[in-house]
């Protein structure tokens, strides 16, 4: 199998970043962030980009950081929440190990606050955050191979769950 190893997706805020650092750590492999890769490409932050040049520009941004991840990268990649609303992406995750971290609005509460840091949750963020994922969850969906619940669960028990439901071990 080409491309990562294992490849992270779900919303802002469900610790992509976090378990996807420990699940490269316990596989012995190497961690990349494609959010981290356009926020050192573009020098400035996602956010910046959102509001100086629109969701669009940034989604072929996006785009563009994800491709080049999925072919060069052979460890833990952590997707950005809205990769998968590009079909091309959707597509190029198809044959990989791909874990859904989700969780449900009152976690993200608890974890984000759905802070105006967001760019997509300046206005009313509870209601947006749900309209978000009524319009993604089923996109994450489709590309998973396994699903893993956050709610409730500390870094560890979810990058244990990763590894068990990808039935992967540890190096």
């Amino acid at each position: 199998m080409s491309g990562p190893l294992v490849v992270l997706v779900g919303p802002m805020g469900v610790g992509k970043s976090t378990v996807g650092q420990q699940l490269a750590e316990r596989l012995r492999v190497a961690y990349r962030d494609t959010d981290d890769d356009i926020v050192a490409e573009q020098g400035r932050a996602i956010a910046d980009i959102f509001v100086e040049e629109g969701e669009l520009a940034f989604r072929a941004i996006e785009k563009q950081a994800v491709h080049r991840a999925l072919t060069e990268h052979d460890g833990v990649l952590a997707l950005g929440g809205g990769s998968i609303l590009d079909a091309d992406t959707r597509a190029l995750l198809s044959g990989l190990r791909v874990v859904y971290l989700s969780m449900d609005v009152e976690e993200a509460v608890k974890r984000t606050g759905l802070n105006a840091a967001r760019p997509l949750l300046a206005v009313n963020p509870r209601k947006q955050w749900r309209e978000l994922m009524e319009a993604r969850r089923h996109l994450y969906e489709e590309v998973a191979t396994a699903v893993v619940p956050t709610d409730g669960r500390t870094p560890e028990e979810v990058t244990r769950a990763a590894l068990d439901a990808l039935e992967l071990k540890e190096a």
